[in-house]
């Protein structure tokens, strides 16, 4: 049996989802969760759009059954890997031909239930897309570069508070060195897609906790509706001195490459000063980590102070936290949390 559903209702299902779109459309942006199982490769499907454009829709249908046909076994035999009771969601871009084609396909191959996307993932980004007209209740959590914020997010998400980690999503730290140890960035657009998914299931009259960041994170680009929901929300300022901050640094990135490191300094020698610049990778050439901490806070120091400054001061709370007790910030942080937002 086939059949279609709108949006709201085809996410609502908990069935396994198969998008056909090509593997770069699929790359630039998906349903999280979905599996990719592409009726065409990125090659094909240029030469099929293309003929639909000079030629019309037949020559199209035909160039596609030509270059899907050696494949429909081997997809019927994916689908049934990832689907083993044959319940299974299908999209393509538009929730058309190539959609329905394989819908077509695993309903003769046995399927007991095969749902299409009404509108395909085009229609999926819409829905995203106006979710973030509807930001969450935030609560910000900020403070100085080594301060510990992502781990202190984690000991709140330990204690029953909703949590966003916006760092892991985007797969960056948010600094010149953000990238050591992480995957390869989203696009924009998935990154938008992972927000919207970690806010499902989400209770809309409780707080949501996230780091205070810049709109950029690395590559990817935190929603504008969202972002200046970051911005109008109380911001709690973690205070720790810069000497454990320091060694907070040198603890977490010390075991990557000198040669990575030096890299992530030289991208940020003009905002840095070229001296400050020089000093640093000195002191890297030398092994000297706690210095090159040092001298890298003192200019993240500076810039976190610039956007602090230009903030409400009445919707900053400061409270002092610890290197070794970020358990006990992320107590005192909780009780906030339940504090009517002012």
């Amino acid at each position: 049996m086939t059949k279609a559903l709108g949006t709201t209702d085809y996410l609502g299902r908990s069935t396994p989802i198969i998008d056909v779109r090509s593997p770069q459309e699929f790359a630039q942006g998906h349903i999280p969760g979905a599996h990719s199982l592409p009726l065409f490769t990125d090659e094909e499907r240029a030469i099929v759009g293309t003929l639909y454009k000079q030629k019309g829709r037949d020559a199209a249908v035909l160039e596609g059954l030509r270059a899907a046909g050696p494949k429909l076994a081997g997809m019927v035999s994916q689908a049934r890997a990832i689907a083993p009771d044959g319940h299974i969601r299908v999209h393509c871009w538009r929730g058309g031909e190539r959609s329905a084609s394989v819908a077509w396909l695993l309903d003769k191959a046995g399927f007991p239930e095969v749902i299409t996307l009404n509108g395909g993932y085009k229609a999926f980004r819409n829905h995203v897309l106006a979710s973030f007209g509807d930001p969450p209740a935030l609560r910000v959590l900020g403070g100085y570069t080594g301060t510990g914020k992502t781990e202190t997010l984690a000991h709140l998400r330990a204690l029953g508070e909703q949590v966003i980690d916006l760092e892991a999503l985007a797969h960056h730290k948010g600094s010149s060195f953000g990238a050591l140890g992480e995957l390869p960035q989203p696009t924009s657009e998935h990154f938008e897609n992972l927000l919207w998914d970690a806010r499902r299931g989400m209770d809309p009259a409780r707080t949501v906790w996230v780091e205070d960041e810049s709109l950029m994170i690395g590559r990817c680009r935190i929603p504008q509706p969202f972002f200046d929901a970051m911005r109008s929300a109380l911001l709690l300022f973690a205070e720790m001195p810069q000497e454990e901050r320091a060694e907070r640094l040198v603890a977490g990135y010390g075991s990557y490459p000198a040669e990575a490191l030096a890299e992530a300094v030289k991208r940020i020698e003009r905002r840095m000063g070229p001296q400050h610049c020089k000093e640093a990778l000195a002191a890297l050439r030398n092994g000297d980590l706690r210095t090159v901490a040092i001298l890298t806070l003192t200019y993240y120091d500076k810039a976190y102070l610039r956007g602090l400054e230009a903030r409400d001061p009445g919707r900053v709370v400061r409270l002092p936290a610890r290197a070794d007790d970020l358990r006990g910030l992320a107590e005192r942080l909780a009780h906030h949390a339940h504090a009517p937002a002012s």
